[in-house]
């Protein structure tokens, strides 16, 4: 786990789906006066130079952040996505640096609501302190996240966003990532909890979806959505990333609604082979 490094796939279209539902949940929950606490379990470094040799040596955001950055017409949440991004860069109209959650979240959270961002890669970890470093409650900790979430739940104001993306090196991370849900949830029944996955040709990221829905139906508020979108196809060894997904526990009312309008069109601008599709489902109580 501590070899992965975020930069090297940063603004990818794993990043535009988790991102694009990030932020447009951060939204909803800024709308209403009382505060509320952010947890990063995985937070990375912050931002990503798109110069970078990292970043440059699969330029994987051409074919994800970079296909939309010129766009327009676009659904009104991609383009705020894109109007975040832009924010993030020198030079508005150039893309030469990326936004990670951290970076969405210090522009998106108001003065009182509340970032605890966890990070163990040694390298990662003082980018992380750095870049937030100027931001009042705030904390960084170089811990584990799967366990610094049992203390952070629930939160001083009994409202809470919790983002949980390991980078699944480790096939262990996805029973992680099981456990922590079932846990938060039987902490803080209202947590709107984000779960983002990659798409693989395994089993592991199915069963693991499944078994969260199930946990979101037993112990959650107000139900799940789920949106999945496949962008390539398998590699000549019959693997690699087909694409994403994210998973919302208790989401937003909108959220449904706004990936049904942005969807398709996301899709049709990332799909990199004839076959792109997604998949989109709900479960409400």
């Amino acid at each position: 786990m501590l070899a992965y490094r975020h930069a090297f796939h940063a603004g990818n279209h794993a990043d535009v789906l988790k991102h694009l539902v990030f932020t447009q949940v951060l939204r909803y929950m800024a709308e209403k006066d009382k505060p509320f606490t952010l947890v990063d379990t995985h937070a990375g470094a912050g931002g990503y130079g798109l110069d970078s040799n990292h970043a440059r040596k699969h330029a994987e955001y051409d074919d994800g952040v970079g296909r939309l950055f010129g766009q327009k017409n676009l659904p009104a949440a991609l383009n705020d996505y894109l109007a975040l991004v832009r924010r993030f860069n020198p030079q508005p109209d150039r893309l030469t640096r990326y936004p990670g959650s951290p970076a969405l979240a210090q522009m998106l959270l108001r003065a009182d609501d509340r970032m605890r961002m966890y990070e163990l890669h040694s390298t990662d970890f003082p980018l992380l302190q750095t870049a937030l470093e100027d931001r009042r409650e705030t904390a960084v900790m170089n811990s584990d996240g799967f366990a610094g979430l049992k203390a952070e739940m629930p939160p001083p104001s009994r409202r809470g966003v919790v983002l949980i993306d390991p980078s699944y090196e480790i096939k262990t991370d996805y029973t992680k990532v099981v456990g922590a849900v079932r846990d938060g949830l039987e902490r803080f029944a209202d947590a709107v909890i984000l779960v983002w996955y990659p798409q693989l040709q395994r089993l592991e990221p199915k069963e693991m979806t499944d078994r969260l829905k199930a946990a979101a139906d037993a112990q959650s508020k107000r139900g799940w959505v789920h949106v999945r979108m496949s962008v390539a196809e398998p590699d000549q060894s019959g693997f690699g990333m087909l694409g994403s997904g994210m998973l919302v526990i208790n989401p937003p009312f909108v959220l449904h609604s706004m990936l049904q309008e942005v969807m398709p069109v996301l899709t049709e601008t990332l799909g990199q082979y004839a076959g792109a599709n997604f998949v989109l489902e709900k479960r409400s109580k």
